[in-house]
């Protein structure tokens, strides 16, 4: 068997279909509204690693921090021979864990991304001999069937990327990751935390514009792959801290009053001046609630780790006893 395998579960058609989907129902919803998964085409990807690396944007050193000291606890904890990441990109994280897990057999990156899962799976088998890759082309959002490998399995949701979820689309995601697990698997997640608020608005909207161009990529992506007209200069980036929901809220808001048509949805979209566009939530935690999130989809939280200054956490969760039968 070949050391590298990459199984296919979405249709080659369905992310132009999932595009059309959002962007009908998005932009004729009130408010507007786009996902922000669709910021990241090659472009918005290249912006989203500059913003990482911004001195404003503290989650990734926060996260890696942790990855770094507490690899070897969450080895030891696991013991995993399978470990599964869900919206992997270029695995770059998850390599401290990998490392560390001395029994690992089989890694399985999910993504959308067919030419990332490529490239950092052949990366991976050529620093790790004996290790096995098997790649999966899967909306991690969906219901998803894993590979037949050994277990245990340790599932990884990094970045805090479970913010950009609503709290309904929380509890039905966790619910798909625990009818993944059996007893003795686990999952890790990473979850950024309740802080003051201007740190919070800075890391979403810095001095040096970045993460205004990538917000502004959902229009460019729109523009290219529906022939839509948005004029990108015609909005401007806005970063609002939600203090009920405890989320940071990303939006594009109209610098006049405009018409955009989208000719692939033969659509005509009125803006008013000022009128807002929402293209991101993301959600901030603390652990009583991260701790009942995972309760109520049947897992229990075992270990709860930040970095040194409180910013973001990870936490590791098992399947609860009492929901096994």
């Amino acid at each position: 068997m070949s050391p590298f395998q990459i199984t296919r579960t979405l249709p080659e058609d369905a992310t132009d279909a999932a595009l059309r989907a959002d962007v009908l129902q998005g932009l004729t919803a009130t408010p507007k509204t786009l996902p922000p998964k669709w910021f990241y085409d090659a472009h918005g990807s290249e912006l989203f690693e500059r913003i990482t690396e911004l001195p404003e944007y503290y989650p990734t050193r926060a996260e890696r921090e942790i990855l770094v000291d507490r690899a070897g606890e969450i080895a030891a904890a696991t013991r995993a021979r399978t470990l599964v990441e869900l919206g992997s990109g270029s695995s770059e994280k998850t390599r401290h864990v990998i490392d560390a897990l001395t029994d690992l057999d089989t890694y399985v990156p999910v993504d959308v991304s067919e030419s990332a899962l490529t490239g950092a799976g052949r990366a991976l088998i050529a620093e790790r001999p004996g290790l096995n890759v098997h790649a999966l082309i899967a909306d991690f959002t969906a219901p998803l069937t894993l590979p037949d490998t050994p277990g245990p399995r340790l599932v990884a949701f990094l970045g805090g990327t479970i913010g950009n979820l609503l709290p309904e689309e929380r509890a039905a995601f966790l619910g798909s990751v625990r009818a993944l697990l059996s007893p003795g698997d686990a999952l890790l997640l990473g979850t950024d935390l309740v802080k003051d608020e201007e740190v919070l608005v800075r890391a979403y909207d810095d001095a040096a514009g970045v993460t205004a161009a990538f917000d502004k990529n959902v229009l460019a992506v729109v523009n290219r792959e529906l022939g839509a007209d948005f004029d990108p200069g015609a909005f401007d980036h806005v970063a609002l801290w939600d203090a009920r929901n405890e989320w940071i809220e990303m939006r594009l808001r109209s610098r006049t009053a405009q018409t955009v048509k989208l000719p692939a949805l033969d659509l005509a979209v009125d803006f008013a001046a000022g009128e807002e566009l929402r293209t991101e939530v993301s959600a901030k935690f603390r652990e009583e609630g991260v701790r009942a999130e995972l309760s109520a989809a049947g897992m229990e939280l075992s270990h709860w780790w930040t970095d040194r200054e409180g910013r973001f956490a990870l936490s590791l969760s098992t399947v609860s006893l009492s929901t096994v039968r």
